[in-house]
């Protein structure tokens, strides 16, 4: 039966023809053959073989992501749908360790550490407000007491997912950790809502057994953290689909952006505007990632999967179902390299449980009613009840033409690392 990726055959040509073919469609019917692809995502192939998957979850990390400002009760609602439609079973639940200070500080500078230690158990927000403004600890980030376990409970989930890939004697294809993906948060201060930066605690974990990680992030908004940590290595390549318009945030993440050092030409930014649909989003990414393969070899993959770009999300920006990001993920699952998933934006939480699920089950090669089952958290999914994400319609401003000239540009940079 068709699948997704053989949909994408005609899309990606080799590095020679690049040039000449388009990044959206070489072909009039290419668009329907997709979209006809889309309607059978929960059918897998009968020769299909599940890999071995990791689920991290605990309940005490379930309650420490109620700790994060924008994203309280999500963690129920992903975690319950997941439970409801029985794929815990299928895969290997990993309770995680909170992450030490000594493993958070791999990455993040130590007085950064030091100063959310000292007001874990406080909650005197003015006695600390000026030295906290320092750490990036303001109106997105408030100080708030407890703050320390969280950002353990968070880097430690991610750090677990990591070494899951990585155990010699019971090994995993494919780590799941949906209470991760908190790529905005720097070395030394918060953002966006990020206190740790797990991506980066996660990729510096796997790169203690392979040599080259490729990280892809396809949130909605730049994944500005992880890309800043890794500008000047070769050993991680980033890639982030996102939106980029003056005054969005974080404001980076130029198609322009490639690096610095020895990491430049290892970084690549697909900036798009508001209104993208599946088809294009898809094809795009299938088109970028496959040069980006072909060119850095990935050993590991660590993949972002931010759902704010899913329609019906407080952002409201692109036009986006859960299929376009289970697309992508099933994409990365047919090469065979260790793979971790992480959560990320999402502040519609019943559609982003929905996104999350989807590509569970896609990774464990289950197929998914389309109805809702019934389970504590049912009457929330209301008034439909439906598992399907219908389109935004939201005007598309991302032009033929501009679609072309990203890629385009991508190909510019990556002809620099095939010259090498």
């Amino acid at each position: 039966m068709a699948n997704v990726e053989h949909c994408f055959d005609k899309m990606t040509t080799n590095p020679a023809s690049a040039k000449q073919s388009d990044p959206v469609k070489d072909s009039d019917d290419s668009t329907k053959t997709l979209k006809e692809c889309f309607n059978q995502m929960n059918t897998c192939k009968s020769d299909y073989f599940p890999p071995k998957v990791a689920y991290i979850f605990s309940d005490s990390l379930l309650q420490w992501s109620n700790f994060g400002l924008k994203v309280r009760q999500r963690g129920k609602l992903v975690h319950g749908l997941i439970e409801a439609y029985g794929l815990t079973k299928h895969m290997r639940i990993v309770s995680p360790k909170k992450a030490t200070f000594d493993e958070m500080a791999e990455f993040h500078c130590r007085n950064y550490l030091q100063f959310l230690e000292s007001i874990n158990k406080f909650d005197d927000e003015e006695k600390y407000s000026e030295e906290a403004e320092q750490f990036g600890l303001s109106y997105d980030c408030p100080t708030e007491k407890g703050v320390f376990n969280y950002v353990s409970h968070i880097a430690g989930s991610t750090i677990e997912a990591a070494r899951c890939l990585v155990d010699k004697e019971n090994p995993c294809q494919i780590a799941i950790n949906w209470f991760g993906g908190w790529h905005h948060a720097h070395r030394d201060s918060a953002s966006g809502f990020c206190y740790v930066n797990d991506c980066v605690l996660g990729i510096l974990e796997l790169r203690k057994t392979f040599t080259r990680v490729l990280y892809v992030d396809l949130d909605l908004h730049h994944g500005d953290g992880v890309e800043e940590a890794f500008a000047v290595t070769s050993k991680v390549f980033t890639v982030s689909f996102h939106k980029l318009l003056p005054g969005f945030f974080p404001g980076t993440g130029s198609i322009d952006d490639v690096g610095f050092g020895k990491g430049i030409h290892h970084c690549v930014n697909v900036p798009l505007m508001d209104g993208i649909k599946d088809v294009e989003f898809v094809a795009l990414f299938k088109r970028i990632m496959s040069e980006v393969i072909d060119v850095f070899a990935p050993e590991a993959i660590v993949c972002q999967c931010g759902a704010d770009g899913i329609a019906g999300d407080p952002m409201n920006s692109f036009n986006l179902t859960p299929q376009s990001l289970t697309s992508c993920v099933r994409y990365f699952t047919t090469l065979k390299v260790p793979l971790l998933l992480l959560g990320g934006g999402g502040y519609n939480f019943c559609n982003t449980s929905k996104t999350w699920t989807l590509i569970t089950a896609a990774v464990i090669g289950k197929k998914l009613s389309p109805n809702i089952p019934d389970h504590k958290y049912y009457i929330t999914y209301g008034p439909s009840y439906e598992l399907t994400v219908d389109p935004g319609n939201r005007k598309d401003l991302n032009s033929y033409e501009n679609i072309r000239s990203i890629y385009k540009k991508v190909l510019e940079n990556l002809s620099q690392l095939r010259a090498k």
